[in-house]
């Protein structure tokens, strides 16, 4: 069976989310890597894979996945072990919620193509960041609001689920916009997730093209 390949860009944490799934789900792949900053995923042999000209893309042996939570789920499916969606119908739906929450309206609200967008309306570079930390900022306090009253480790309890992986993915991008993690809660699920082989080895400072 050829591997899988991965479009991505270390510093991508949608990227991000999909390299933490395929080590979890024991899944070897190889690399190809988009310049984000360059302007490489605009390019035209990508554009022919991904017509957004977004990463991450996962090719599997020919059949293109696009979107990382349709790339997640479709793995989550593929491999059955470890489950990252709950069996149960409430606590699979919740864990898809705190996923989306990062997924839909945290993440593209502060990626590059909007704050790009925010520059080339005027805004000073300052300004363009205050909007980044705000938008991190305002989700990360409604996900904590959203598992106050789960217990273990994880976001949902004693089991890695996506939630998990898209949270921590996303605490990424609050450091490096200067978010206050005033979220303990937040904090330890990161610190017992990236205790995991599987986390780690997806960070981004662990990339061959981190930089």
């Amino acid at each position: 069976m050829t591997e899988p390949i991965l479009h991505g860009y270390f510093r991508s944490t949608a990227s991000y989310r999909v390299r933490i799934v395929l080590n979890l789900k024991g899944i070897a792949y190889t690399d190809a890597f988009h310049h984000l900053r360059k302007g490489e995923q605009r390019a035209p042999d990508y554009l022919a894979l991904n017509p957004q000209g977004l990463v991450p893309a996962l090719d599997m042996q020919g059949t293109v996945l696009t979107q990382s939570l349709a790339i997640c789920e479709y793995l989550d499916e593929l491999v059955d072990e470890p489950k990252l969606l709950p069996e149960d119908m409430v606590r699979r739906a919740k864990v898809r919620a705190a996923a989306l929450l990062i997924a839909c309206d945290i993440h593209p609200i502060q990626n590059l193509r909007i704050l790009d967008r925010l520059r080339d309306l005027g805004l000073a570079e300052e300004q363009v960041a205050d909007w980044a930390r705000q938008v991190i900022d305002e989700g990360l306090e409604a996900f904590d609001r959203l598992i106050a009253e789960e217990d273990g480790p994880y976001c949902f309890g004693d089991q890695v689920t996506l939630a998990d992986v898209f949270l921590v993915a996303q605490l990424v991008n609050a450091r490096r916009f200067g978010v206050d993690l005033r979220w303990p809660r937040l904090v330890a699920v990161e610190r017992s997730c990236l205790a995991l082989e599987a986390f780690s080895r997806a960070a981004p400072q662990n990339q061959q093209d981190a930089e």
